[in-house]
């Protein structure tokens, strides 16, 4: 495992997978719940914010911090986006998704689909059962290869905060489906979103694929999908019901 020693401390460095949901389960018009992210080396998630910080200056220079990048909003022009132009908005969307492509070594990305009307089950526990176990599987194979890294997951501050770490809990004790999570160092830590744009940018990349799936519309979809967690060829890192 890598550490590195810091003023007499040793330091654990490990993978972040931010994460955000799209979708309400609990609205019957919303046929679709999403749950997807990014995960990254705990070093890059600096360069990858000041990337953001830079497109949210074009929108206020002089309080950068104080403009949000979130999906909905941009691409609706709701809140301070109404006075956007939409081409604007729009580019703002896809400029911000596409730091998804700078990173080296490359980020990876994971989401899951539900189609709410298709499983018998809790689409929250679904999903998350999905996108946990997927990054844990990207931790293990990366120990099989010699890179031996722990994962911490980080939400958006969520209505479902205590069933999500509840969950999490059991698939590190009890197990999931299909065995235990064993890369996690921690259940999953939740953010102000108004505070982290590495969660902001997690809500680009759920609300673009439910905006795939929803409303068949792939234009932000498209720019990262090369980027969810494969191997050989084949996609670990999207699950689709």
């Amino acid at each position: 495992m890598k550490t590195e020693i810091f003023l007499g401390r040793l330091i654990l460095l490990m993978y972040l997978l931010y994460a955000d949901e799209s979708g309400h389960v609990a609205d019957p018009k919303q046929k679709y719940f999403i749950l997807a992210g990014f995960a990254v080396f705990e070093r890059q998630g600096f360069w990858l914010a000041e990337q953001l910080d830079q497109i949210a200056a074009k929108f206020d220079p002089a309080s950068p911090e104080t403009v949000e990048l979130h999906g909905n909003p941009m691409f609706q022009g709701k809140g301070l986006w109404r006075s956007k132009d939409r081409e604007v908005r729009i580019q703002a969307l896809r400029d911000a998704l596409s730091t998804l492509a700078a990173t080296q070594p490359p980020l990876r990305i994971f989401g899951v689909v539900v189609d709410s009307t298709k499983i018998q089950v809790d689409p929250v526990y679904y999903a998350f059962e999905q996108l946990s176990s997927r990054f844990d599987q990207f931790l293990r194979r990366m120990h099989r290869q010699g890179n031996t890294q722990r994962g911490l997951i980080l939400f958006d501050k969520t209505v479902h905060e205590s069933t999500l770490q509840n969950i999490a809990r059991d698939f590190r004790t009890i197990g999931h489906r299909w065995g235990v999570l064993r890369n996690l160092s921690e259940v999953p830590v939740f953010l102000d979103s108004k505070a982290s744009r590495l969660i902001q940018l997690a809500d680009l990349i759920a609300y673009a694929i439910y905006r795939k799936w929803s409303a068949n519309d792939s234009q932000f979809y498209d720019i990262f999908a090369h980027r969810f967690d494969n191997e050989g060829g084949k996609v670990h890192g999207l699950h689709v019901v």
